[in-house]
């Protein structure tokens, strides 16, 4: 940036730091130019903090925060760090071998958000003295996705960022058209936030996309989710369902993992999952097939062999990277097919027959009983009169019907005699 003033000055620096009790006295007229910078770095990563000056001899660097705290400080070749504030212990260093070239700047590992704020370098040389201060911002975002969620029958779309500072801005569109959300959770109120945008789309055929923007880092998320015509298939059939990347969203370089699972009771069960960094495949559904000359050309369509009655249901295709998400839901309804539900009639005809035939085996072996005891009581006048009188005149008990005796047809001579 430019230089924000000028001062003529007579300048006498003098430097006491732990181990060393020397005196620097550096007497020139000249100029001392405050340049003003603003830096933006990311939570957990490095930066580099630029200063640069006019080359010469006897260099001191003394890096400070808020003009106060000591952050990194170096003279007579080397760095004296006795008076460092604990806080950047070990996360900061020059670049040596350009300090002769007039790079005096630091590189700050590590960034936290409480590093936030203004550094000053002042450098020191035999002919020239220059103070440069530096605006270090941080910002996060971490990790924002795009979920679908079932509750019971209800269908919930949900925006969400683990963690991103300063506050980000969130909208929704319907159809391309902007709409209000329904339901914002927002989590930390010192640092960075976590944050749940929630939209009800129970019922809803219309596409729907979610955009988070971080204006500190100047980064933009998105997630699209589609709900596409439901699908009518019969027992024992295939089916393929759609899901392709969009050329406008994912560069060609750009990592990302696809995932295809199943929806059923609120739960998600992963039936193939895609890595394109390794293009490793893993496939946990045996019926599932992907078309691999289809995936090189960006291609995720899914087939699902042999269908099963309890495959009706939904199907959710997830393709996310580090700045989208395209979510596609397909609905496949799975019924019997004619042969089946032949069978399945035949089955049922068979089961009442079988019920049926038990009360018509009965009323058939009631009926031979019947006719049996018929024609044995015309045969023999004791069983027709169940009770007997014997030649003395003497009463004998009847006979029980299944003991009557069949009659021959042969009488005996001895019967003949008495006769």
């Amino acid at each position: 940036m430019k230089a924000q003033r000028v001062l003529s000055v007579f300048l006498i620096l003098t430097s006491s730091l732990s181990g060393f009790q020397d005196t620097f006295i550096l007497a020139f007229f000249g100029n001392i130019y405050m340049n003003e910078l603003t830096v933006i770095g990311r939570l957990d990563e490095d930066v580099i903090l630029p200063s640069s000056f006019e080359s010469g001899s006897e260099v001191i660097i003394h890096w400070k925060y808020q003009d106060r705290y000591s952050v990194h400080s170096y003279f007579k070749g080397s760095d004296h760090l006795g008076n460092q504030d604990p806080r950047y212990a070990n996360r900061t260093s020059l670049f040596y071998n350009e300090i002769q070239n007039g790079n005096a700047s630091l590189l700050f590992r590590r960034l936290s958000l409480l590093d936030e704020g203004i550094y000053t370098c002042y450098v020191g040389t035999k002919i020239q003295s220059i103070t440069n201060k530096v605006v270090l911002k941080v910002g996060v975002f971490l990790t924002p996705v795009m979920k679908y969620e079932k509750k019971n029958t209800n269908s919930f779309l949900i925006c969400s960022v683990l963690s991103v500072y300063p506050r980000p801005v969130i909208t929704w569109k319907m159809d391309n058209t902007p709409i209000p959300e329904n339901n914002m959770e927002e989590t930390g109120s010192l640092g960075s936030f976590s944050i749940n945008s929630i939209l009800d789309v129970t019922g809803s055929h219309s596409s729907y996309e979610c955009t988070i923007k971080n204006s500190l880092l100047s980064q933009t998320w998105t997630g699209r989710w589609t709900m596409k015509d439901g699908l009518h298939k019969t027992q024992s059939e295939n089916v393929s369902l759609s899901c392709q990347l969009v050329n406008d969203y994912f560069s060609p370089n750009q990592d990302f993992k696809v995932t295809w699972s199943r929806v059923e009771n609120g739960t998600f069960s992963v039936l193939a999952c895609y890595l394109s960094s390794s293009q490793n495949t893993t496939i946990n559904e045996p019926r599932f097939s992907w078309n691999k000359e289809l995936i090189n050309q960006g291609d995720f369509s899914m087939n699902l062999m042999h269908l099963h009655l309890s495959d009706s249901g939904e199907y959710l295709c997830d393709i996310s990277s580090d700045e989208y998400t395209l979510l596609t839901i397909h609905t496949v309804h799975v019924e019997s097919s004619q042969e089946t539900a032949s069978c399945d009639k035949g089955l049922q005809i068979l089961v009442y027959c079988l019920i049926l035939a038990v009360p018509v085996a009965l009323l058939i072996s009631a009926a031979i009983w019947i006719y049996r005891v018929k024609h044995c009581r015309e045969r023999d006048p004791v069983c027709a009169d169940g009770r007997a009188t014997n030649a003395s005149g003497n009463e004998n008990e009847s006979m029980p019907l299944s003991e009557c005796p069949a009659s021959t047809g042969n009488e005996t001579g001895q019967d003949r005699d008495n006769s």
